[in-house]
């Protein structure tokens, strides 16, 4: 006969933490997490997973420039020249990053533009503040209000990606583009 395997104390903890965690994000679940095949998880990942929801159910929406202490605050572009405009906006890129906030498809924006954009949509948005360290925010700058809707298509996307929008909407895609401004910006996984 066999002896029974008696878990180690982590395996225990972990399981433990499970149903606590399970408990916890109950009353925020709907019908989309059963997309989330658990089965093919360990208990562990499982726990992340679990950690990420809660975490975004609890989070405050705050707008960004709030994320800062002080709250982050930039001036309207007309009043800096070139220069101060160049470097102030690279500040705010550093600082936006430290604050796990990443700017994605800005290469067609000029840093002007750029800077706009961060001051008029990205500081006062209201956003969730998601307490993790491996967690950003990854803000869309090809879609911003002003923008050209068909700019992520002249610019970014791949041609997969190009063929089926056309196969989608019935139309061929503007002509693509390469972009005036490219730009070495912060990433972060997605």
């Amino acid at each position: 006969m066999p002896l029974a395997r008696h878990p180690d104390p982590e395996e225990v903890d972990c399981l433990i933490r499970n149903g606590e965690l399970r408990d916890a994000i109950e009353p925020y679940l709907d019908e989309a997490v059963w997309e989330v095949d658990f089965r093919g998880l360990s208990t562990e990942s499982e726990n992340r997973f679990l950690e990420s929801m809660l975490a975004w159910e609890l989070a405050p929406t705050v707008p960004v420039a709030r994320w800062f202490d002080p709250p982050l605050a930039l001036q309207p572009a007309c009043t800096l020249d070139d220069d101060q405009l160049h470097e102030r906006l690279w500040e705010t890129i550093e600082r936006l990053y430290a604050g796990r906030v990443v700017l994605d498809f800005t290469d067609h924006l000029s840093d002007r533009e750029l800077y706009s954009l961060i001051r008029r949509d990205i500081l006062p948005a209201p956003v969730k503040r998601v307490d993790l360290a491996d967690n950003f925010v990854h803000w869309d700058c090809s879609a911003s209000e002003d923008a050209d809707p068909s700019a992520w298509l002249m610019y970014y996307a791949s041609d997969e990606e190009r063929e089926e929008w056309r196969l989608e909407e019935g139309r061929d895609p503007p002509p693509r583009r390469v972009p005036a401004h490219p730009r070495a910006l912060p990433t972060a996984p997605v």
